[in-house]
């Protein structure tokens, strides 16, 4: 079986193509069969008033492709732009790795995988932010 499988618990909420979808009573799987079918996890979104950091205004950018509510073509240069400046600021080996498959998502007009490689830096920046305020 190819495609993405969605693993949803009971009651669960998930934005598949602009439309959503809740799960029923029992966990269940899906199988999205379709190519570059735009999925969101709505327990995963980031909602306006928590864009509060660099890596989170650009998973936004990403989720809001997601949501269908950007334009891919005009989101692209933001957030090409975005992860380069990212760049700039985490310039260990597994941010840069992260970064680059972020970047060839975006070229590649893989908003889902994009906003999935900027995830996993979430934890980083969050690490750095609290080391930095430290006195």
């Amino acid at each position: 079986m190819t495609g993405l499988v969605l693993k949803l618990g009971p009651h669960e909420r998930v934005l598949i193509n602009g439309a959503v979808v809740k799960n029923g009573e029992k966990r269940s799987r899906l199988a999205i069969m379709t190519p570059n079918a735009n999925i969101l996890r709505l327990r995963d979104a980031i909602h306006p008033g928590e864009v509060n950091t660099p890596v989170r205004r650009v998973c936004y950018i990403a989720q809001l492709v997601l949501s269908g509510d950007a334009d891919p073509a005009e989101a692209r240069l933001q957030l090409l732009r975005g992860i380069e400046q990212l760049s700039q600021a985490l310039t260990d080996n597994d941010s840069r790795t992260q970064l680059a498959l972020a970047s060839r998502a975006v070229l590649e007009d893989q908003h889902y995988q994009a906003l999935k490689a900027l995830r996993s830096l979430l934890p980083r920046e969050e690490r750095l932010l609290v080391a930095s305020a430290r006195p």
